[in-house]
């Protein structure tokens, strides 16, 4: 089975800190130093239309999004391949419910990528706006350092 590796950034920029995982993915395209043979994919609020196009067919997944885990805004949050909810338990943001659901429908399928990250930032705020907040724009740095270091990882194993 050929490799692909996917780094997919979730969310709805018009709703503030929902937006991060979409912020994301264009800051890394715009930085162009992630890897070589790594997809920036910017997923906004596509849902179940995420499923064929990128989950069942990716080997490695990184998944970047806001999440609601009940920590301070702007907490950077990990979460392995078995730590991720794919019905219920943490609340992610809105259009999160039916991301999980894209997982579990993957999972039922036996299509759920074999190595699987969520990288997540508590949000502050879910009001209208494109901005984000600045407890969240300012933990989005880590969350890209944290999303090279994953992926610096899974490139080191497959040599």
């Amino acid at each position: 089975m050929m490799t692909r590796l996917v780094v997919l950034g979730i969310g709805n920029l018009l709703n503030c800190d929902e937006g991060v995982g979409v912020h994301a993915v264009r800051q890394l395209q715009q930085l162009n130093n992630f890897p070589p043979g790594v997809e920036i994919i910017d997923g906004g609020t596509l849902g179940l239309n995420l499923l064929p196009l990128v989950v069942e067919e990716a080997t490695h997944l990184v998944l970047l999004d806001a999440v609601d885990a009940g920590q301070a805004p702007g907490t950077v949050i990990e979460l392995r391949k078995d730590e991720i909810p794919l019905y219920s338990g943490i609340k992610m943001s809105q259009h999160q419910v039916t991301f999980q659901e894209v997982l579990g429908l993957a999972l039922i399928r036996n299509r759920l990528p074999e190595h699987l990250h969520l990288i997540g930032i508590q949000p502050k705020s879910l009001a209208i706006g494109t901005d984000l907040s600045d407890v969240v724009a300012t933990a989005l740095p880590e969350m890209l350092d944290r999303t090279r270091r994953i992926l610096q990882e899974w490139l080191t194993v497959q040599e």
